[in-house]
């Protein structure tokens, strides 16, 4: 969805958007800011982490209450009953499930499972990305939103063939939104990492890149067995590997099919009408 002039984007009696970039870049802030002031916001990782992966996310809090006799026991006669409570400021339930692989002893996943739940992830994410002209119309025909926003995840351009405007989600996306790239710096992405090993976030890999990084890591640091990589350690490298593998895609796909707004600018927006004028701003810079 690209505009002739940002006459034409603004004249629109509805708006619809889809941002991308970095995970933690603002997105999620954006989109936050937005909904208290009446637009819709559609989480891409919540539609995962409910719709998509919820039932792998249950079951696998059942299969660890099954080790402890007392809730198994529960568990068999339906006295309990355990759920998610992801939420869109909340995506443990999701991250835990993806984990990391490594070491079991420390919380890791041996690479073949580890393997089997990112391909669950990326056939989630495309499903999740594919809900999204549904949903501009449920939130128009059901709660009267006219103005939307799609908050995707960092992985999204991992589940895309962002030079080919027929990729299903591709084609999907830009014919029902406009994709803006939150763009941010070296410095940014340097800050992003330290937030990471902090407070980890669910990540997905192109298998080829997740061999590829993890033989490498393996090389580095002189371990031979899988069952020796320290999960934490290889999270904290294996992202910021993947967060500059990504950066010249994110560029590629909003110079395509797109806008792009820095995120220094973002941060400046306070509210709806704020962010309607930066995207004018964007779809003139794209015009220049």
């Amino acid at each position: 969805m690209l505009f002739e002039n940002k006459e034409e984007f603004l004249a629109s009696p509805r708006h619809a958007v889809t941002v991308f970039g970095m995970a933690g870049v603002g997105k999620t802030w954006l989109s936050n800011l937005l909904r208290e002031d009446g637009w819709f916001h559609y989480s891409v990782d919540y539609r995962i982490g409910t719709r998509h992966m919820g039932e792998y996310i249950v079951d696998n809090f059942k299969r660890e209450a099954m080790k402890v006799p007392f809730l198994a026991d529960l568990l068999r006669s339906d006295s309990i009953y355990i759920s998610s409570n992801i939420t869109f400021g909340n995506l443990d339930p999701l991250s835990t499930y993806l984990g990391t692989p490594g070491d079991p002893k420390r919380g890791g996943l041996p690479l073949r499972e580890y393997q089997i739940r990112q391909e669950q992830h990326r056939v989630a994410e495309i499903s999740a990305l594919l809900d999204v002209p549904h949903f501009i119309e449920r939130a128009e025909a059901l709660y009267g939103y006219r103005n939307f926003i799609a908050d995707t995840g960092g992985s999204l351009i991992e589940v895309i063939d962002h030079e080919d405007p027929d990729d299903p989600v591709v084609k999907t996306l830009t014919q029902n939104t406009a994709l803006v790239y939150i763009r941010g710096t070296d410095k940014d992405a340097d800050e992003l990492v330290r937030r990471f090993k902090k407070n980890p976030k669910p990540m997905y890999y192109r298998p080829q890149f997740l061999i590829e990084k993890w033989n490498e890591y393996k090389a580095l640091n002189g371990i031979g067995a899988d069952e020796e990589v320290d999960p934490a350690g290889f999270a904290a490298w294996g992202f910021a590997a993947l967060l500059h593998d990504r950066l010249p895609r994110y560029q590629a796909l909003a110079d395509k099919f797109g806008y792009v707004i820095e995120a220094a600018d973002l941060a400046k927006v306070k509210s709806g009408a704020d962010f309607l004028e930066l995207m004018a701003w964007a779809i003139e810079g794209r015009m220049r």
